[in-house]
This record gives C-alpha cells, structure tokens and sequence, in this order.
C-alpha cells in the first residue's frame, strides 16, 4: 500500500481517517502520548513529533508518497516557519511525495464588500492570520514546483458540525453587525471538508486552489440567528459597525469585518466533490429535533 502522511491530524482528518486507512498505509504525526493513542485506536501509526521542533521531524524524510498538512500556522507572525521546517524534513527524503494537500483559509483573500469571488481573485490578506497562510501557501508552490510534487490547496472558510456550532458565542450575548453593516460569510460541514481533502490526493492539479465552501450564502448575522433558533437561544444583540469593533476582541473583529460570497464551481468540476451538507439546514433541523 502507499504510504500517506497526515501532519495536523485533527477533527476533519479524523472524519477522514476511516475512508483513508482503507487505501492507504497512513501516519499521523502526534505532539503527545495521548494524542498518539488516539489516533492509533482510528488505524493511523502515530508518529512522535512537533512541527515547532525541528530534530522532531527528522523520521518523516522519505516516509510518504502522498501528505496532507492541515497543521494551522503558529499564533504570530507573518510567515508560517511550521510549514517551512515541514518542507525542509520531507525534502531531505530519498523518495519524496507525489501528492501534497493543504488546508488554507478563505481569509486569504481580504475583505471583498460582499463581491462573488473565485479562485483566481487576487489574495489580499488583511490580517496576521491570514499573511500567514498565505506565506505558507508561497512555500508550498514552491515545492511542489521544485520538486515536481502535485500540491493542492484547499481554501475553507468557517468549518461547522453539530458540535461545532457558535453556541457558547451565542451564550456569551457576543454581538453580530446590524443588517446595514453586516457582511456575508461562507461555511463548510467538517465531513465535506474532510471528503474535499480524500479527493485532491487523487483529482487535486499541481498549483491549483479550491474554494472548499457549501452553496449557501447567509449573512454572519443571519447565521448566528439560525444557530439561535435551533437552539433555543437568544438572537445576538446587534451593534453598528463601529460600536462592535469596540465591543468584541480583535482576532473576532478581522472575521466580522470581512464579507465575501465564494464561487464553489471549481471544486464540483474538478475535484467531482458532491456536498452531503449544501447547506446548513439539515444539521440545524437536527439541533432543534434534539432539543
């Protein structure tokens, strides 16, 4: 079997695990013990290691013809040295991988007023965050170029399942923007996610970006309000735009100020992926029924 490689095996890879264990030899990188036994009990072999720790890597040189990198960027800076130190170990293999996948952000493109945007849109990223990613993105083409290795990056926006919901935002009373100011955001159920990534390691092209986002198109403010409604919950008190930039942290403040409406066709025509969740809905009818 060919061997993959998952480094950043979280709640979406692990969703993805059991479709990937059945084609694939797969490792996992794992910072703790505990993580390690985890990810063992899923059928992946756990492999000790942190990408903030160089030395750490040195066992994934040569390990795997296929790799998907889902590890997010450190929490400073401009640049992503996890994905760089991870390029240098598995550049250092005597047989390197074919295949790449990268779970990216769709902040890399900035705030666009609520414009439709595809994936030839120019990155604008206005956030530490998202410079990151997009710093990360840079390192990753350039591999693959060099290299002659297939990468694909999977662009996603807010990631949702039924135990990923805003709910403790919702009990917090945290405001959205009145309707005026309010902006469009994108989502994707964490299963679509994890399918989109199974499929790029077979239908991904060299270089190519992928907008990873259902077909529907809710204002933030909107959505918060569903989320509310199904579970039983206040609506968020809304505030005007300069009133919410002062209430609310900055790191929730670069989401809220960004609006942007995400062209999917690429994913559906290249990567064939069909969406289990095209929308919302159903998940939230499941919250409400539950209750």
């Amino acid at each position: 079997m060919q061997r993959l490689l998952i480094v950043g095996c979280g709640d979406v890879m692990r969703r993805a695990l059991p479709w990937l264990c059945r084609r694939f030899r797969v490792y996992a990188l794992a910072r703790s013990a505990e993580q390690a036994a985890i990810l063992r009990s899923l059928g992946a072999i756990p492999l000790q290691g942190d990408l903030d720790r160089a030395t750490s890597l040195r066992r994934l040189a040569g390990l795997a013809h296929r790799v998907i990198h889902s590890a997010p960027p450190a929490a400073s800076g401009n640049d992503d040295p996890r994905t760089r130190r991870l390029l240098a170990a598995l550049a250092r293999g005597a047989i390197l991988p074919r295949t790449l996948v990268y779970i990216s952000t769709t902040g890399v493109y900035g705030n666009s007023a609520g414009a439709w945007i595809d994936e030839s849109a120019p990155l604008r990223p206005e956030s530490p965050r998202a410079l990151r990613r997009v710093a990360a993105e840079q390192r990753l083409r350039q591999f693959g170029r060099r290299h002659r290795c297939r990468v694909a990056l999977l662009r996603a926006p807010g990631i949702y399942a039924e135990e990923r919901l805003p709910l403790a935002r919702l009990r917090a009373g945290t405001p959205a923007l009145i309707e005026a100011d309010d902006g469009y955001s994108n989502h994707i159920h964490a299963d679509d996610l994890a399918r989109a990534a199974c499929l790029a390691l077979f239908r991904g092209r060299g270089g190519r970006a992928f907008n990873i986002v259902d077909d529907s198109r809710w204002k933030m403010g909107e959505w918060f309000d569903q989320v509310a409604d199904a579970a039983g919950l206040p609506h968020p008190p809304r505030l005007p735009r300069e009133a919410a930039q002062q209430a609310v942290d900055p790191a929730l403040w670069s989401f809220m100020r960004e609006s942007r409406r995400l062209r999917n066709g690429r994913m559906k025509r290249e990567l064939k992926l069909r969406l289990a969740h095209p929308t919302p809905t159903a998940t939230l009818q499941r919250l409400r029924a539950a209750r």
